[in-house]
């Protein structure tokens, strides 16, 4: 568990169309067991920084959006690696590797874990402690 006012970033992944909604639900699910916490930023790929529901997300909660390559992504090492997720966007993990590389540290808080949404759209979250 985090610490009071841990400084943490969160990396995502999810199907494209997803709602806002659900992202926000995700996230508020894997951020409640961590207590007093300061999210740094959201982390994903370059393309999903683009879908909307995301966007609105990081800028209702004033939370900075940071969008990395594949192969950014590829070169951080993580404990649950697809390679489904590799054949479909080039890297074997977003949300753990996203969350770590923005994070500039090596310890997840929470491993990825796997949200579905209303409509089964898969949302996939991680989040990692920050080094600064």
């Amino acid at each position: 568990m985090a610490e009071s006012g841990r400084a943490i970033t969160i990396g995502v992944g999810f199907q494209r169309g997803v709602a806002r909604a659900s992202l926000e639900s995700a996230i508020d699910a894997a951020l409640g067991p961590l207590g007093a916490i300061e999210v740094r930023a959201l982390a994903s790929l370059e393309h999903k920084c683009a879908e909307p529901a995301l966007r609105a997300l990081a800028a209702a909660r004033g939370w900075p959006l940071l969008g990395l390559a594949a192969a950014q992504l590829a070169e951080i090492e993580v404990p649950n690696g697809s390679a489904r997720v590799a054949n479909a966007v080039a890297t074997p993990s977003v949300a753990e590797a996203a969350a770590l590389y923005a994070a500039g540290g090596t310890r997840l808080l929470l491993p990825r874990q796997i949200y579905r949404d209303p409509a089964s759209k898969a949302i996939t979250l991680a989040i990692a402690a920050s080094t600064d």
